[in-house]
Protein backbone atom coordinates (compact mmCIF):
# COMPACT_ATOMS: atom_id res chain seq x y z
CA UNK A 1 0.00 0.00 0.00
CA UNK A 2 1.42 3.58 -1.00
CA UNK A 3 0.28 6.30 1.08
CA UNK A 4 0.27 9.71 -0.72
CA UNK A 5 -1.58 13.11 0.84
CA UNK A 6 -2.17 11.09 3.81
CA UNK A 7 -4.94 8.86 2.27
CA UNK A 8 -4.74 5.98 0.42
CA UNK A 9 -3.68 5.49 -3.23
CA UNK A 10 -3.02 2.11 -4.14
CA UNK A 11 -1.69 0.49 -7.24
CA UNK A 12 -4.27 -2.69 -8.35
CA UNK A 13 -2.85 -5.29 -10.71
CA UNK A 14 -4.58 -4.99 -14.34
CA UNK A 15 -6.36 -8.21 -13.38
CA UNK A 16 -7.97 -7.19 -10.31
CA UNK A 17 -11.37 -8.30 -9.85
CA UNK A 18 -11.23 -10.92 -12.48
CA UNK A 19 -10.81 -13.88 -10.11
CA UNK A 20 -13.08 -16.38 -8.36
CA UNK A 21 -12.78 -17.16 -5.05
CA UNK A 22 -14.86 -16.83 -1.40
CA UNK A 23 -14.94 -19.63 0.96
CA UNK A 24 -16.63 -17.89 3.40
CA UNK A 25 -19.73 -18.09 6.19
CA UNK A 26 -23.12 -19.39 4.53
CA UNK A 27 -24.48 -15.94 5.08
CA UNK A 28 -24.87 -12.08 2.65
CA UNK A 29 -23.56 -9.02 4.24
CA UNK A 30 -26.01 -9.38 7.14
CA UNK A 31 -29.10 -11.46 5.94
CA UNK A 32 -29.37 -14.27 9.02
CA UNK A 33 -26.05 -13.58 10.65
CA UNK A 34 -26.76 -14.73 14.23
CA UNK A 35 -28.61 -17.14 16.44
CA UNK A 36 -31.24 -15.49 17.50
CA UNK A 37 -32.04 -12.99 14.92
CA UNK A 38 -32.47 -15.11 11.88
CA UNK A 39 -35.42 -16.34 13.37
CA UNK A 40 -36.70 -12.51 14.07
CA UNK A 41 -36.40 -11.11 10.23
CA UNK A 42 -38.95 -8.45 10.51
CA UNK A 43 -36.09 -6.72 12.41
CA UNK A 44 -33.04 -8.23 11.29
CA UNK A 45 -30.84 -6.16 9.30
CA UNK A 46 -29.52 -7.14 5.82
CA UNK A 47 -27.20 -3.87 5.14
CA UNK A 48 -25.98 -0.30 6.14
CA UNK A 49 -25.21 2.30 3.34
CA UNK A 50 -23.81 5.75 4.41
CA UNK A 51 -22.57 7.81 1.28
CA UNK A 52 -22.50 11.54 0.11
CA UNK A 53 -25.71 12.57 -1.88
CA UNK A 54 -24.50 12.07 -5.51
CA UNK A 55 -27.51 14.87 -7.31
CA UNK A 56 -27.29 16.98 -3.80
CA UNK A 57 -23.66 17.01 -2.48
CA UNK A 58 -24.44 19.44 0.18
CA UNK A 59 -26.63 16.67 2.06
CA UNK A 60 -25.42 12.84 3.46
CA UNK A 61 -27.57 9.75 2.69
CA UNK A 62 -27.87 6.59 5.16
CA UNK A 63 -29.95 3.82 4.11
CA UNK A 64 -30.81 0.57 6.36
CA UNK A 65 -32.94 -2.93 5.45
CA UNK A 66 -34.18 -5.47 7.15
CA UNK A 67 -35.77 -9.01 6.52
CA UNK A 68 -33.82 -10.37 3.96
CA UNK A 69 -35.09 -12.37 1.50
CA UNK A 70 -38.53 -11.31 1.14
CA UNK A 71 -40.04 -13.77 -1.86
CA UNK A 72 -42.10 -11.16 -4.22
CA UNK A 73 -44.80 -13.58 -4.55
CA UNK A 74 -44.94 -14.24 -0.86
CA UNK A 75 -48.22 -13.43 0.36
CA UNK A 76 -51.69 -13.24 0.99
CA UNK A 77 -49.31 -12.09 4.24
CA UNK A 78 -46.73 -9.40 3.09
CA UNK A 79 -43.98 -7.78 4.78
CA UNK A 80 -44.16 -5.64 7.67
CA UNK A 81 -41.75 -3.55 9.72
CA UNK A 82 -42.34 -5.10 13.26
CA UNK A 83 -44.98 -3.23 15.34
CA UNK A 84 -43.58 -1.33 18.19
CA UNK A 85 -39.83 -2.09 17.60
CA UNK A 86 -37.50 0.35 17.21
CA UNK A 87 -35.86 1.11 14.16
CA UNK A 88 -32.76 3.29 14.59
CA UNK A 89 -30.11 5.31 12.67
CA UNK A 90 -27.06 6.33 15.12
CA UNK A 91 -24.72 8.96 14.31
CA UNK A 92 -20.68 9.77 16.24
CA UNK A 93 -19.76 13.29 14.97
CA UNK A 94 -16.60 13.26 17.44
CA UNK A 95 -15.50 9.80 17.29
CA UNK A 96 -16.30 9.00 20.99
CA UNK A 97 -17.66 5.72 19.77
CA UNK A 98 -21.50 7.44 21.28
CA UNK A 99 -24.28 8.50 19.43
CA UNK A 100 -24.56 12.30 19.08
CA UNK A 101 -27.72 12.01 16.95
CA UNK A 102 -30.33 9.19 16.79
CA UNK A 103 -33.65 8.58 14.24
CA UNK A 104 -35.90 6.55 15.68
CA UNK A 105 -38.56 4.86 13.39
CA UNK A 106 -41.66 3.18 15.35
CA UNK A 107 -44.08 1.52 13.37
CA UNK A 108 -47.76 0.60 13.14
CA UNK A 109 -49.58 -1.74 11.06
CA UNK A 110 -53.77 -0.87 10.23
CA UNK A 111 -55.98 -3.57 8.89
CA UNK A 112 -59.45 -1.69 6.93
CA UNK A 113 -61.15 -4.97 6.62
CA UNK A 114 -60.50 -7.85 8.99
CA UNK A 115 -63.43 -10.07 7.14
CA UNK A 116 -60.94 -10.75 3.89
CA UNK A 117 -57.81 -12.65 3.86
CA UNK A 118 -56.54 -9.89 1.02
CA UNK A 119 -53.98 -7.51 1.13
CA UNK A 120 -55.96 -5.70 -1.12
CA UNK A 121 -59.03 -5.46 -2.36
CA UNK A 122 -58.74 -3.89 -5.46
CA UNK A 123 -56.14 -1.44 -7.77
CA UNK A 124 -53.93 0.59 -5.45
CA UNK A 125 -53.51 3.83 -6.81
CA UNK A 126 -51.92 5.74 -3.70
CA UNK A 127 -51.07 5.23 -0.15
CA UNK A 128 -54.15 6.25 0.75
CA UNK A 129 -56.20 4.35 -1.29
CA UNK A 130 -59.18 2.34 0.48
CA UNK A 131 -58.34 -0.66 -1.55
CA UNK A 132 -54.82 -1.32 0.59
CA UNK A 133 -56.52 -3.46 3.16
CA UNK A 134 -53.11 -3.62 5.23
CA UNK A 135 -50.98 -0.99 5.95
CA UNK A 136 -48.44 0.51 8.31
CA UNK A 137 -47.82 4.36 9.51
CA UNK A 138 -44.67 5.23 11.52
CA UNK A 139 -43.96 8.02 13.90
CA UNK A 140 -40.15 9.49 13.24
CA UNK A 141 -38.41 10.77 16.57
CA UNK A 142 -35.13 12.64 16.78
CA UNK A 143 -32.33 13.00 19.50
CA UNK A 144 -29.42 14.91 19.98
CA UNK A 145 -26.98 15.20 22.89
CA UNK A 146 -28.37 16.40 26.37
CA UNK A 147 -31.57 16.89 24.59
CA UNK A 148 -35.52 15.39 24.79
CA UNK A 149 -36.92 13.19 21.96
CA UNK A 150 -38.30 15.32 19.41
CA UNK A 151 -41.48 13.96 17.01
CA UNK A 152 -40.36 14.76 13.40
CA UNK A 153 -43.18 13.08 11.50
CA UNK A 154 -46.65 11.45 12.68
CA UNK A 155 -48.61 9.13 11.40
CA UNK A 156 -46.59 9.23 8.21
CA UNK A 157 -47.65 6.25 5.61
CA UNK A 158 -45.05 3.70 4.55
CA UNK A 159 -44.91 1.85 0.73
CA UNK A 160 -46.56 -1.14 1.09
CA UNK A 161 -45.34 -4.78 -0.47
CA UNK A 162 -45.48 -5.08 -4.18
CA UNK A 163 -48.29 -7.37 -4.85
CA UNK A 164 -48.22 -7.43 -8.11
CA UNK A 165 -48.86 -5.21 -11.23
CA UNK A 166 -52.61 -6.47 -10.65
CA UNK A 167 -52.85 -4.76 -7.21
CA UNK A 168 -50.34 -2.33 -7.96
CA UNK A 169 -50.13 -0.79 -11.88
CA UNK A 170 -48.01 2.08 -11.04
CA UNK A 171 -45.56 0.97 -7.81
CA UNK A 172 -43.20 3.41 -8.70
CA UNK A 173 -45.52 6.49 -7.70
CA UNK A 174 -46.04 4.53 -4.76
CA UNK A 175 -42.85 4.71 -3.71
CA UNK A 176 -42.46 7.80 -4.20
CA UNK A 177 -45.26 8.88 -2.71
CA UNK A 178 -43.75 7.38 0.71
CA UNK A 179 -41.02 9.97 0.37
CA UNK A 180 -41.25 12.91 3.32
CA UNK A 181 -39.70 16.21 3.80
CA UNK A 182 -38.51 17.23 7.62
CA UNK A 183 -38.22 19.61 9.23
CA UNK A 184 -34.47 19.45 9.30
CA UNK A 185 -34.10 20.10 5.59
CA UNK A 186 -33.98 16.38 5.15
CA UNK A 187 -35.99 13.33 4.05
CA UNK A 188 -37.38 10.32 4.60
CA UNK A 189 -38.45 6.86 3.56
CA UNK A 190 -39.75 3.94 4.23
CA UNK A 191 -41.17 0.57 2.44
CA UNK A 192 -40.18 -2.37 0.55
CA UNK A 193 -37.41 -2.08 -1.97
CA UNK A 194 -34.79 -4.29 -3.97
CA UNK A 195 -32.05 -5.99 -2.43
CA UNK A 196 -29.17 -3.43 -3.30
CA UNK A 197 -26.45 -6.48 -2.00
CA UNK A 198 -25.10 -8.34 -4.96
CA UNK A 199 -23.07 -11.68 -4.32
CA UNK A 200 -22.72 -15.18 -5.35
CA UNK A 201 -23.82 -17.29 -2.05
CA UNK A 202 -22.76 -20.79 -3.54
CA UNK A 203 -19.44 -19.95 -3.33
CA UNK A 204 -19.48 -19.56 0.35
CA UNK A 205 -19.69 -23.04 0.53
CA UNK A 206 -16.46 -24.97 1.93
CA UNK A 207 -17.28 -27.80 0.53
CA UNK A 208 -17.69 -26.19 -2.99
CA UNK A 209 -14.13 -28.00 -4.02
CA UNK A 210 -12.87 -25.29 -5.40
CA UNK A 211 -14.61 -25.67 -8.72
CA UNK A 212 -15.70 -22.48 -9.81
CA UNK A 213 -17.34 -23.13 -13.22
CA UNK A 214 -20.28 -21.69 -12.48
CA UNK A 215 -19.54 -18.44 -10.55
CA UNK A 216 -20.80 -15.17 -10.48
CA UNK A 217 -24.57 -15.89 -9.98
CA UNK A 218 -26.08 -13.55 -7.90
CA UNK A 219 -27.64 -15.75 -5.63
CA UNK A 220 -30.02 -12.42 -3.59
CA UNK A 221 -31.38 -11.64 -7.68
CA UNK A 222 -34.93 -11.65 -7.47
CA UNK A 223 -35.29 -11.03 -3.41
CA UNK A 224 -36.67 -7.90 -2.14
CA UNK A 225 -35.89 -5.97 1.45
CA UNK A 226 -37.92 -3.48 3.63
CA UNK A 227 -35.89 -0.15 3.43
CA UNK A 228 -35.72 3.24 5.19
CA UNK A 229 -33.49 5.80 4.02
CA UNK A 230 -32.69 8.88 5.50
CA UNK A 231 -31.66 12.01 3.62
CA UNK A 232 -29.98 15.48 5.72
CA UNK A 233 -27.60 18.40 5.51
CA UNK A 234 -24.27 17.62 6.29
CA UNK A 235 -25.03 20.60 8.74
CA UNK A 236 -26.98 18.96 10.51
CA UNK A 237 -24.84 15.57 11.47
CA UNK A 238 -21.07 17.15 11.74
CA UNK A 239 -20.14 18.53 15.29
CA UNK A 240 -21.28 21.61 16.28
CA UNK A 241 -22.90 21.98 12.45
CA UNK A 242 -19.35 22.61 10.72
CA UNK A 243 -19.24 20.01 8.14
CA UNK A 244 -15.89 21.99 6.65
CA UNK A 245 -14.38 21.71 10.26
CA UNK A 246 -15.83 18.60 11.39
CA UNK A 247 -16.28 16.34 8.55
CA UNK A 248 -16.04 12.76 9.72
CA UNK A 249 -18.94 10.85 10.99
CA UNK A 250 -19.67 7.49 12.13
CA UNK A 251 -23.20 5.59 11.25
CA UNK A 252 -24.57 2.88 12.36
CA UNK A 253 -28.03 1.13 13.04
CA UNK A 254 -29.76 -1.12 15.65
CA UNK A 255 -33.20 -2.27 15.82
CA UNK A 256 -34.87 -2.53 19.43
CA UNK A 257 -37.54 -4.88 21.00
CA UNK A 258 -39.15 -5.05 24.29
CA UNK A 259 -37.52 -7.96 26.58
CA UNK A 260 -40.45 -9.82 26.76
CA UNK A 261 -43.00 -11.71 24.76
CA UNK A 262 -46.05 -13.32 25.84
CA UNK A 263 -48.14 -15.45 23.66
CA UNK A 264 -52.13 -14.83 24.31
CA UNK A 265 -54.69 -18.06 24.29
CA UNK A 266 -56.56 -15.52 21.73
CA UNK A 267 -54.27 -15.66 19.67
CA UNK A 268 -52.25 -12.18 19.54
CA UNK A 269 -49.00 -11.24 21.45
CA UNK A 270 -48.38 -9.22 24.28
CA UNK A 271 -45.04 -7.25 24.68
CA UNK A 272 -43.33 -5.49 28.14
CA UNK A 273 -40.53 -4.09 29.57
CA UNK A 274 -37.52 -1.82 28.19
CA UNK A 275 -36.40 -2.45 24.82
CA UNK A 276 -33.02 -4.14 24.07
CA UNK A 277 -31.05 -4.09 20.72
CA UNK A 278 -31.59 -7.33 18.83
CA UNK A 279 -30.01 -6.55 15.37
CA UNK A 280 -26.94 -4.04 15.19
CA UNK A 281 -24.89 -3.26 11.71
CA UNK A 282 -22.56 -0.63 10.19
CA UNK A 283 -19.45 -2.16 8.03
CA UNK A 284 -20.96 -5.40 6.35
CA UNK A 285 -19.79 -9.08 6.71
CA UNK A 286 -18.30 -8.02 10.23
CA UNK A 287 -20.51 -10.20 12.70
CA UNK A 288 -21.05 -12.77 9.49
CA UNK A 289 -17.50 -13.69 8.99
CA UNK A 290 -15.29 -12.08 11.62
CA UNK A 291 -17.68 -12.46 15.00
CA UNK A 292 -17.50 -16.52 16.28
CA UNK A 293 -20.73 -18.21 16.98
CA UNK A 294 -20.32 -17.34 20.50
CA UNK A 295 -20.89 -13.89 20.55
CA UNK A 296 -22.92 -13.30 17.43
CA UNK A 297 -25.53 -12.60 19.96
CA UNK A 298 -23.81 -10.74 22.32
CA UNK A 299 -22.87 -8.71 19.30
CA UNK A 300 -26.06 -7.73 18.42
CA UNK A 301 -26.85 -6.44 21.70
CA UNK A 302 -23.76 -4.56 21.99
CA UNK A 303 -23.43 -0.96 22.06
CA UNK A 304 -20.13 0.73 19.92
CA UNK A 305 -18.83 1.35 22.86
CA UNK A 306 -18.57 -1.96 24.53
CA UNK A 307 -16.73 -2.71 21.10
CA UNK A 308 -13.11 -3.82 22.99
CA UNK A 309 -14.66 -7.02 23.81
CA UNK A 310 -14.09 -8.04 20.38
CA UNK A 311 -10.91 -6.73 19.31
CA UNK A 312 -9.03 -9.92 19.30
CA UNK A 313 -11.41 -10.61 16.52
CA UNK A 314 -10.82 -8.21 14.65
CA UNK A 315 -6.88 -8.63 14.78
CA UNK A 316 -6.90 -11.94 13.80
CA UNK A 317 -9.85 -13.32 12.37
CA UNK A 318 -10.65 -16.70 11.45
CA UNK A 319 -11.14 -16.12 8.04
CA UNK A 320 -7.36 -16.20 6.57
CA UNK A 321 -6.78 -19.48 8.59
CA UNK A 322 -9.59 -21.18 7.13
CA UNK A 323 -8.80 -20.06 3.57
CA UNK A 324 -5.01 -20.87 4.37
CA UNK A 325 -6.36 -24.30 5.29
CA UNK A 326 -8.50 -24.96 2.05
CA UNK A 327 -6.36 -22.92 -0.75
CA UNK A 328 -2.78 -22.58 0.97
CA UNK A 329 -3.02 -18.49 0.94
CA UNK A 330 -0.61 -17.44 3.69
CA UNK A 331 -2.05 -15.17 6.57
CA UNK A 332 -1.51 -11.97 6.72
CA UNK A 333 0.29 -10.02 9.28
CA UNK A 334 1.22 -6.33 9.51
CA UNK A 335 3.94 -6.76 12.25
CA UNK A 336 5.73 -10.09 11.77
CA UNK A 337 8.03 -8.86 14.09
CA UNK A 338 5.25 -8.89 16.92
CA UNK A 339 4.35 -12.37 18.84
CA UNK A 340 0.90 -13.59 17.14
CA UNK A 341 -0.72 -12.50 13.98
CA UNK A 342 -1.54 -8.66 14.11
CA UNK A 343 -3.78 -6.78 11.78
CA UNK A 344 -3.34 -3.14 12.17
CA UNK A 345 -5.05 -3.01 8.67
CA UNK A 346 -8.39 -4.67 9.74
CA UNK A 347 -8.52 -2.37 12.67
CA UNK A 348 -8.13 0.72 10.31
CA UNK A 349 -11.30 -0.41 8.35
CA UNK A 350 -13.88 -1.55 11.40
CA UNK A 351 -12.90 0.35 14.22
CA UNK A 352 -11.02 3.18 13.82
CA UNK A 353 -10.87 4.66 10.33
CA UNK A 354 -8.11 5.20 7.68
CA UNK A 355 -5.58 7.54 8.76
CA UNK A 356 -5.70 10.42 6.44
CA UNK A 357 -9.29 9.42 4.99
CA UNK A 358 -11.81 8.97 7.91
CA UNK A 359 -10.42 8.79 11.36
CA UNK A 360 -11.76 10.68 13.80
CA UNK A 361 -9.01 13.18 15.73
CA UNK A 362 -9.34 10.89 19.56
CA UNK A 363 -10.88 8.12 18.19
CA UNK A 364 -11.82 5.35 20.11
CA UNK A 365 -12.14 2.66 18.56
CA UNK A 366 -15.38 1.09 17.61
CA UNK A 367 -17.21 -0.30 14.77
CA UNK A 368 -19.30 1.57 12.90
CA UNK A 369 -19.25 2.79 9.08
CA UNK A 370 -17.47 6.09 8.84
CA UNK A 371 -17.73 8.84 5.95
CA UNK A 372 -16.06 11.89 5.40
CA UNK A 373 -18.04 13.86 4.60
CA UNK A 374 -15.90 16.37 2.47
CA UNK A 375 -14.96 13.77 -0.28
CA UNK A 376 -17.28 15.06 -3.23
CA UNK A 377 -19.42 11.78 -4.52
CA UNK A 378 -17.86 9.79 -7.41
CA UNK A 379 -19.96 7.63 -9.53
CA UNK A 380 -20.08 5.58 -12.74
CA UNK A 381 -20.57 7.77 -15.99
CA UNK A 382 -19.83 10.85 -14.07
CA UNK A 383 -16.59 9.97 -12.36
CA UNK A 384 -13.59 9.27 -13.86
CA UNK A 385 -12.14 7.95 -10.73
CA UNK A 386 -15.08 5.98 -9.75
CA UNK A 387 -14.43 2.14 -9.00
CA UNK A 388 -16.68 -0.44 -7.78
CA UNK A 389 -14.37 -1.71 -5.52
CA UNK A 390 -14.09 1.79 -3.72
CA UNK A 391 -10.45 2.89 -1.98
CA UNK A 392 -8.75 -0.13 -3.06
CA UNK A 393 -9.50 0.82 -6.69
CA UNK A 394 -8.58 4.03 -5.80
CA UNK A 395 -11.57 5.80 -5.63
CA UNK A 396 -11.78 7.41 -2.26
CA UNK A 397 -15.46 8.19 -2.47
CA UNK A 398 -16.36 4.28 -1.80
CA UNK A 399 -16.33 1.53 0.96
CA UNK A 400 -14.41 1.87 3.55
CA UNK A 401 -15.42 5.79 3.50
CA UNK A 402 -18.90 5.13 3.98
CA UNK A 403 -20.53 2.71 1.98
CA UNK A 404 -22.28 3.30 -1.43
CA UNK A 405 -24.95 1.79 -2.88
CA UNK A 406 -23.02 -0.14 -5.41
CA UNK A 407 -20.16 -0.48 -4.24
CA UNK A 408 -18.85 -4.64 -4.57
CA UNK A 409 -18.28 -4.93 -0.75
CA UNK A 410 -18.12 -8.46 -0.51
CA UNK A 411 -15.12 -8.61 -3.25
CA UNK A 412 -13.68 -5.19 -1.37
CA UNK A 413 -13.57 -7.22 2.36
CA UNK A 414 -12.39 -10.57 1.08
CA UNK A 415 -9.31 -9.01 -0.63
CA UNK A 416 -8.62 -6.72 2.31
CA UNK A 417 -9.00 -10.15 4.47
CA UNK A 418 -6.20 -10.87 2.19
CA UNK A 419 -3.85 -8.50 2.88
CA UNK A 420 -4.52 -5.99 -0.04
CA UNK A 421 -4.21 -3.06 2.47
CA UNK A 422 -0.83 -4.95 3.28
CA UNK A 423 0.46 -4.38 -0.09
CA UNK A 424 -0.41 -8.23 -0.92
CA UNK A 425 -2.05 -7.32 -4.58
CA UNK A 426 -4.61 -9.98 -5.24
CA UNK A 427 -7.79 -10.28 -7.57
CA UNK A 428 -10.26 -12.44 -5.17
CA UNK A 429 -14.54 -11.80 -5.70
CA UNK A 430 -17.14 -13.77 -6.49
CA UNK A 431 -17.59 -12.55 -9.99
CA UNK A 432 -21.24 -10.36 -9.25
CA UNK A 433 -20.09 -6.96 -9.75
CA UNK A 434 -23.35 -5.35 -10.05
CA UNK A 435 -26.81 -5.53 -8.69
CA UNK A 436 -29.28 -7.30 -10.40
CA UNK A 437 -31.44 -3.81 -10.89
CA UNK A 438 -30.32 -0.31 -11.52
CA UNK A 439 -30.62 2.44 -8.90
CA UNK A 440 -32.57 5.36 -8.64
CA UNK A 441 -30.60 8.62 -9.90
CA UNK A 442 -32.66 10.20 -6.34
CA UNK A 443 -33.29 9.85 -3.19
CA UNK A 444 -34.13 7.23 -1.68
CA UNK A 445 -31.76 5.92 -4.58
CA UNK A 446 -32.59 2.07 -4.14
CA UNK A 447 -34.42 -0.05 -6.40
CA UNK A 448 -37.94 -0.58 -6.76
CA UNK A 449 -38.68 -4.22 -5.46
CA UNK A 450 -39.35 -7.25 -7.45
CA UNK A 451 -42.54 -7.38 -8.63
CA UNK A 452 -45.38 -10.25 -6.72
CA UNK A 453 -45.96 -10.63 -10.67
CA UNK A 454 -43.02 -11.63 -11.86
CA UNK A 455 -42.96 -14.96 -13.75
CA UNK A 456 -39.63 -15.91 -12.59
CA UNK A 457 -38.10 -13.32 -10.21
CA UNK A 458 -34.99 -15.00 -10.02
Amino acid sequence: MAVLGGAMALTVAAGMATGAFAPLGSNASSHREAPIVAGDPEVDHTDVYAFVSPDKPDTVTIVGSWFPFEEPAGGPNFYQFEDGAHYEFNIDNDGDAKEDITYRWVFKTHVRNEDTFLYANGAVTSLTDPNLNVYQTYDLVRKRPGGEWKKVLNDAIAAPSDVGKGTMPDYGALSSQAVESIDDGGKTFSGQSDDAFFLDLRLFDLLYGGDFSEVGDDTLDGFNVNTIALQLPKSEVAKSHKPGKNPIIGVWSETERQKTKVLLNNGEEDFSGDHVNVSRLASPLVNEVVIPLEDKDLWNRSDPLQDAQFLSYVNDPELPRLINAVYGLPIPDSNKDKKGVQRDDLISVFLTGVKGLNMPPDVRPSEMLRLNMAIPPCEKGSCKKYSRLGVIGGDLAGYPNGRRLADDTLDISLQVVEGELLGKTNDLGDAVDTNDKSFRDKFPYVALPHRGSDPDPH
